[in-house]
């Protein structure tokens, strides 16, 4: 079992338009729903890879219980999410200009977790640990959640003998990278904010020296870099896909976990990550892929790279 936190769970809601021109009214042609957040991404594209997945976090309030039944009604994924007592789970709208391809985001605050919610996530967390085979901890930290939290959870599962991936920002992932998560998959953007180098090559490096067992950076159309403890390596689709990317990163965090637990070598799990992170800009919303495009892609790929000591 694959166990995914996501601490700021979202519903994500999709509106399409024709066109979409700021201050103007818009005919909505197309709403979807789905559950969201980072780590509820992963589960669902995980799931759709035929793994078994347990999704833990918190859910509040009328959207809470709409992100539930929708968990619910997804093939191969548990909901263990933690109820809030008076917080609602935040929305996110994405709103899809046909004309163009491009997504505008409008993401709202997660709702603020009390002490004893707080408490409560982290008797749940321990407990479903000695299941897992490894373990994501991924997005932003709603109000009331300490800065240094995922810092902590890392701590569990390393001494629980979990693996674990961390896909955050900011200072929770300045804090947390020192805990030596197993992997950290940041983008370049996270990456440069962490070491202050935006030279890819050198930040990896670097965020390898602050903690992380293995880093592998998405970077955008160019794909992914990893710095591992094995080697150095690259993965470049065969070429770029326009569409919604806001899902592609978390496509990229299934693939490696996914690779992990059926103990691929790196190039394999490189590959598999980058064609699904590719594949999922053609998904109508985040969590999703193309099967046709990634099986597609997947032979295609292109990994370049070499095999070290360190």
């Amino acid at each position: 079992m694959i166990l995914t936190v996501t601490l700021n769970t979202a519903l994500d809601i999709t509106y399409r338009v024709r066109a979409l021109s700021p201050h103007a009214s818009h005919r909505v042609s197309e709403v979807l729903e789905r559950p969201g957040g980072k780590g509820l991404n992963v589960a669902r594209v995980l799931a759709a890879l035929g793994h078994e997945v347990t999704t833990t976090g918190f859910a509040g309030g009328a959207t809470g219980r709409v992100v539930r039944d929708l968990l619910t009604a997804t093939d191969g994924v548990r909901d263990a999410l933690v109820p809030l007592g008076t917080g609602a789970t935040r929305r996110t709208i994405a709103v899809v200009d046909d004309l163009t391809g491009d997504t505008t985001q409008l993401n709202e605050p997660g709702p603020l977790v009390t002490p004893t919610e707080w408490a409560a996530f982290q008797e749940s967390y321990a407990a479903l640990l000695p299941s897992a085979d490894a373990v994501a901890l991924c997005g932003s930290l709603p109000p009331g959640v300490p800065v240094g939290a995922y810092a902590g959870l890392v701590r569990a599962a390393r001494t629980a003998g979990v693996p674990v991936l961390l896909d955050t920002s900011g200072e929770p992932l300045r804090r947390a990278i020192a805990a030596r998560p197993d992997l950290v998959k940041p983008n370049a953007d996270e990456l440069a904010e962490l070491t202050g180098s935006h030279e890819p090559l050198r930040a990896t490096q670097d965020a390898r020296r602050r903690g992380a067992h293995t880093v592998v950076a998405s970077l955008g159309a160019e794909g992914l870099l990893a710095h591992t403890p094995e080697g150095r390596w690259r993965a470049a689709p065969p070429r770029t896909l326009r569409g919604n990317p806001t899902g592609a990163g978390d496509a990229a965090v299934a693939g490696l976990l996914s690779g992990l637990i059926e103990n691929l070598p790196w190039p394999a799990r490189l590959a598999r990550a980058a064609a699904l992170s590719a594949a999922s800009v053609l998904a109508p919303v985040a969590g999703e892929f193309d099967r046709r495009v990634y099986e597609e892609l997947l032979g295609r790929v292109a990994v370049t790279g070499e095999v070290s000591a360190a």
